[in-house]
């Protein structure tokens, strides 16, 4: 009989492309993902992986293998959506993904409070930039700057996040705008909103250093390394920091609270959304589910 475990480690290579990858979404070294597929395949009889030059690729019967595997992961993570349903909303564990500063900021309170009402709800907050995967159930609730445009989800906006322009006052007092230097994330977030209207103010000025997080970029802007397009709830109550284009329009991102459709009517996951969305401070309108 085919191990499970070695589907499982198979599945993650063929979907995300590389032994490195799969081996961190798995929590597992990437020499434990390689010694799982290289046992499927001499369980399969199979060569599913194509190991010449410095890429993985999949054979045609690893393409063959990859869907099947894909359809059975399908129908597992449903089963797992069912049975997350029916947990009770006083015991249930709930996973949340949000971007780690706007979590610390604006809803750790909210579910600090939340806990003290239901004590034996278990919640894991995830603070991560990157986009989890509710159909796999990596998370119950993602709190997204982004609205997503496919899959079974449904989706609620929970407010906005407003971006300004922020500098220490040491810095706008010893430096003249035209000789100001921009602290951004790395450029592979360009598309990103507030970092395409940071790159649009610079015009041509020195991108001086560049970080990875809000805490890092704030950091830098508080010891004078330069200015930043900063979230107001990371920035506006820090007395060190002032904004340094105070006639431009603010720039609005909206946030999104998304959950997959099959979970939407959990008790759990409907007292944790109109919690986070009260820490949020949006109007809430009526949520909109959508498929595809």
């Amino acid at each position: 009989m085919t191990n499970w475990e070695d589907l499982r480690h198979f599945e993650a290579l063929a979907r995300l492309g590389s032994l490195s990858t799969a081996a961190r979404a798995l929590g597992v070294e990437h020499a434990t993902v390689a010694r799982r597929v290289a046992h499927l395949e001499d369980e399969s009889g199979m060569k599913l992986v194509d190991r010449r030059g410095r890429r993985l690729t999949l054979t045609s019967d690893g393409e063959r293998y990859a869907a099947i595997i894909a359809r059975m992961h399908a129908v597992s993570f449903a089963l797992e959506r069912a049975k997350g349903r029916a947990q009770s909303a006083a015991s249930a564990l709930v996973t949340i993904s949000a971007p780690p500063a706007l979590a610390a900021a604006r809803l750790t309170p909210a579910l600090a409070t939340l806990r003290r009402h239901h004590p034996q709800l278990r919640v894991t907050l995830l603070g991560e930039k990157r986009e989890v995967s509710l159909d796999r159930r990596e998370a119950d609730i993602a709190v997204r700057l982004t609205r997503p445009q496919k899959g079974s989800l449904t989706i609620v906006k929970g407010g906005v996040v407003q971006f300004r322009l922020y500098a220490s006052r040491d810095y706008l007092a010893e430096t003249p705008p035209d000789q100001w230097t921009f602290i951004a994330y790395e450029e592979a977030m360009d598309d990103a909103p507030q970092q395409s209207k940071l790159n649009e103010i610079a015009a041509g000025r020195p991108i001086g250093f560049r970080a990875s997080t809000l805490e890092l970029q704030k950091a830098l802007v508080k010891d004078g390394a330069g200015v930043a397009m900063l979230p107001d709830f990371v920035a506006a109550t820090d007395r060190d920091l002032v904004e340094a284009m105070p006639k431009m329009p603010r720039l609005q991102r909206e946030i999104w609270l998304v959950v997959h459709s099959d979970m939407k009517t959990a008790p759990f996951i409907r007292i944790v959304l109109r919690e986070l969305q009260r820490a949020l401070k949006g109007r809430l309108p009526k949520a909109e589910a959508r498929s595809s």
